[in-house]
C-alpha cells in the first residue's frame, strides 16, 4: 500500500491551513495498493514529538474498503459521509485535530490500515482501543509524514 497528499508531500511541511494555526481541516488523502480481503481501513494520526509522548490528532476507522480517498476537511461527525466512524483525539473532540506544536518542528505520522474486518467499535473510541481492536487483522500499512513548525 502507499498513500500520498495533495496537500504536502512525504517528509515535506504541512501548510498552515491543516493546523490550530489555520482553518484546523484535514487534508486530502489517497491510498492505493489495497491488499485483496480488506474488510475496513484505519487512519490514525499522530505526532511523536509531543513533549507528554506520542499526541493522537485523529482516529478514523472502519472505513468501507472502497474507499481510497478522503477529501480535504472530513466532517467530525462520528459517522461522516465518507463512511467509517470516529475516535476521540487527544484534544478531547471526535474528528481530526490539526499540528499545533508548543514549540519547534513535530512530525505528523498519518497512518493508514487495511484490514480483514470491520472493528465495530462504538463511536468516540481512543487510539489505544482501536490499535488493540486491529491485533491480528493487519494486513497491510501505510504512512505519510509531514512537518509542522509554529511561526
Amino acid at each position: 500500500m502507499d498513500v500520498k497528499s495533495t496537500a504536502f508531500e512525504n517528509g515535506g511541511m504541512i501548510p498552515a491551513r491543516y493546523t490550530c494555526d489555520g482553518k484546523n481541516v484535514s487534508p486530502a488523502l489517497e491510498w492505493h495498493s489495497i491488499p485483496s480481503g480488506t474488510r475496513s481501513i484505519t487512519i490514525i494520526a499522530d505526532d511523536p514529538d509531543a513533549p507528554m509522548g506520542t499526541w493522537v490528532h485523529w482516529v478514523y476507522y472502519d472505513i468501507p474498503p472502497e474507499t481510497t480517498s478522503l477529501p480535504e476537511n472530513v466532517s467530525p461527525r462520528e459517522h461522516p459521509p465518507s463512511g467509517g466512524t470516529h475516535g476521540v483525539n487527544d484534544f478531547g473532540k471526535t474528528g481530526y485535530g490539526g499540528p499545533c506544536p508548543p514549540g519547534g518542528t513535530h512530525r505528523y505520522y498519518f497512518k493508514i490500515y487495511a484490514l480483514d474486518a470491520m472493528l465495530g467499535v462504538t463511536p468516540g473510541a481512543t487510539k489505544k482501543q482501536i490499535v488493540k481492536a486491529m491485533e491480528g487483522h493487519i494486513l497491510d500499512q501505510t504512512q505519510l509524514m509531514g512537518k509542522y513548525k509554529r511561526r
